[in-house]
């Protein structure tokens, strides 16, 4: 095959793999292309829950064709036992001739490890067709196998003056329809939907996605320091059916009533009066949440961004204007200079009905 036939089956690939964004966790989601003699014969992608993986469900597809054929995976083939077998040696066995990879996998479980089962078993390995595309779709699995932590977006629905409530606390609906339904589709594509334990007393939200069809819903969390959320409000009430995850201090219990309903107690640091981030971003990752999609109040985004773990800003910004009195997206950062605020770099900007989206990715 020519090196474009080649790419056009790897961006197949990197798009059946964005089809388990937010639903394949705690695995990556993959995708893979089975061709032979030119003809698609097979494909797939991580399934919820992380299982089968994409390899598994190509090979199904193609059953006999997969013989002598080119498979293109988004990601290195697994090579260890975990809930299923290894992946390299499904591709082995299934005698395939040439599995082309664009992102090698730094699980030290797999890394490199797939890759040389293939060879030694005669298959032609190919790596790093289109990479830089796997390496964004990734990078969510990648931060927590790296940095021990998920990948965080950061959502700000405000006015054009940077407020997210009035001064009475009205916020329902500062953005149109259009922009809430982009919002849902970025929260089925996060492993997690966090908000504040002030914003979950306040607003009773459900962070749930609607509308959608989705299989998988993202994890609901809440940090807040005494674990005090309503037991009578819409996220205790709904625990048992989409999973609610409570960050709290460490030296103190889940409350029994909580508990009760099926709300998760995660135990994490405090540091002065709040809980503190980087404790609730490893206790996520250990959980093995990858992508988490923050969602406010103005505290728990000021502590985010404080402690520079915040990868992407989604602002939403509707065309009215609520004052100085309105409710400020953001609390307090302690920034006297401008030297010491963050950066962000414009990835993206455009018109979402009657609103404004534009996004922001880290300069690191």
């Amino acid at each position: 095959m020519t090196r474009a036939s080649d790419a056009r089956f790897m961006a197949l690939a990197l798009s059946l793999g964005r089809r388990g964004l937010g639903q394949a966790w705690p695995n990556p989601a993959v995708g893979c292309v089975i061709v032979r003699d030119g003809w698609i014969v097979g494909r797939g992608w991580t399934q919820p829950g992380g299982r089968p993986h994409a390899e598994r469900v190509a090979l199904d597809q193609a059953g006999e064709a997969a013989r002598g054929s080119d498979v293109f995976v988004t990601l290195e083939p697994c090579a260890h036992h975990g809930m299923t077998p290894p992946c390299a040696n499904a591709l082995v066995a299934a005698g395939v001739a040439r599995v082309v990879v664009a992102l090698g996998d730094p699980d030290p479980r797999v890394s490199g490890r797939g890759l040389k089962i293939l060879r030694e078993a005669g298959i032609t390995v190919e790596t790093g067709l289109m990479e830089d595309a796997a390496r964004a779709d990734q990078a969510g699995f990648l931060s927590r196998v790296e940095r021990g932590r998920p990948l965080v977006t950061l959502k700000l629905a405000t006015s054009v003056d940077g407020r997210i409530a009035t001064g009475s606390g009205e916020s329902q609906w500062i953005t149109g329809p259009e922009a809430r339904r982009v919002v849902h589709g970025m929260r089925a594509r996060h492993d997690a939907v966090m908000v504040g334990g002030g914003t979950a007393r306040a607003d009773d939200p459900s962070l749930t996605v609607r509308g959608l069809g989705v299989m998988q819903q993202p994890v609901r969390v809440v940090v807040s320091r005494r674990a005090d959320i309503p037991a009578d409000g819409g996220l205790a009430r709904t625990a048992r059916e989409v999973p609610v995850w409570v960050c709290h201090d460490a030296d103190a219990a889940l409350p029994g009533v909580l508990a009760d309903a099926g709300v998760d107690g995660l135990p994490c640091a405090v540091r002065g009066r709040n809980v503190e981030i980087g404790s609730v971003l490893s206790a996520l990752a250990e959980r093995g949440i990858t992508r988490v999609f923050c969602e406010g109040g103005g505290s728990l985004a000021a502590s985010l961004l404080q402690a520079d773990v915040v990868d992407e800003m989604v602002a939403m910004t509707a065309g009215l204007a609520l004052g100085a009195e309105g409710i400020p997206a953001l609390g307090a950062l302690e920034i006297s200079k401008l030297a010491e605020a963050q950066r962000f770099e414009l990835a993206e900007l455009r018109p979402v009905g009657g609103d404004v989206m534009a996004r922001w990715v880290a300069c690191r």
